[in-house]
């Protein structure tokens, strides 16, 4: 018996995974633009500047902590924060709706560690009411 030889070749099942693959990677890409959590700044009259290189805790909408972009505890955020030198800008993000509570706890354990550079970013207000 004589093998025939295969002069077609199905690359349909090579373009399914090749789209899978482009969905994945834009999907990744747009989270990473846009940032790993999202929070909803509070608003002032002058917005505060993210432009000091330094670390950053953010506090979600339902209280969860991150620091540095990882998620954390207060217990572990005290101890990521021990090794750290004291004059290093520290930046708070906390979304708006955050109850006032688990922002003071943040904020507390953070200045009673001897932080001197501690700023939190809010949003410059557009427009004033008037």
């Amino acid at each position: 018996m004589e093998e025939k030889e295969v002069s077609v070749i199905n690359v349909i099942p090579f373009i399914d995974i090749m789209l899978v693959l482009l969905t994945i990677v834009l999907t990744t890409s747009t989270f990473i633009a846009q940032g790993a959590i999202p929070v909803q700044l509070p608003k002032a009259s002058r917005g505060g500047s993210a432009a000091l290189q330094g670390h950053t805790i953010v506090i979600s909408q339902v209280g969860m902590l991150f620091f540095d972009g990882k998620p954390a505890t207060i217990a572990s955020l005290t101890q990521s924060l021990n090794g750290i030198d004291r004059n290093s800008p520290v930046l708070i993000r906390a979304d708006k709706s955050l109850v006032l509570q688990d922002f003071v706890k943040v904020l507390d354990s953070v200045t009673c560690m001897g932080f001197k550079k501690l700023s939190l970013q809010t949003e410059a207000i557009s427009a004033l009411p008037g």
